[in-house]
């Protein structure tokens, strides 16, 4: 079961990436350009929210079977994952969660634009880094290679 849950996990982090890709770029034109904030455009923010959540929900139950987060701290890969990848990608959900709730809340189009190009942004730019810092520590591990 842990060998599906990571590749499930390794492989479900490109749905993630393409949807956060794509809503950033969308939020940026929206903001940028004074569009219209379309129902089109919230369901691409909800659906990058739910693809966010199942991988924190696939990552939570993987950090408790993973031979990883039974490493020591010392250890280099057992603190990335104890510590550095989780806390990175919590903060990258919440980020998520709180820019499309704050949205939703709006009335103003550019507004809504811009809080979902600010916080996907940012949240895009978390997951990126987590990512190359897997690559950096973690030896054996490739940014597009699923593992």
């Amino acid at each position: 079961m842990y060998n599906i849950l990571k590749s499930a996990h390794s492989g479900w982090r490109y749905i993630v990436l393409i949807l956060l890709v794509i809503a950033v770029i969308n939020a940026l034109s929206g903001w940028l350009g004074n569009k219209t904030y379309t129902e089109s455009n919230r369901k691409l923010n909800v659906f990058t929210l739910i693809s966010a959540h199942i991988q924190l929900l696939i990552g939570l139950v993987l950090y408790f079977l993973s031979p990883l987060t039974k490493l020591p701290m010392s250890d280099a890969i057992g603190r990335y994952f104890k510590a550095e990848h989780t806390s990175m990608m919590i903060i990258a959900i919440i980020l998520i969660t709180v820019g499309n709730a704050k949205s939703k809340k709006m009335t103003d189009a550019v507004a809504k634009h811009r809080t979902i190009a600010v916080f996907f942004g940012l949240a895009l730019i978390l997951i990126i880094a987590a990512i190359l810092l897997m690559v950096k520590d973690v030896p054996g591990r490739s940014f597009f290679g699923v593992s």
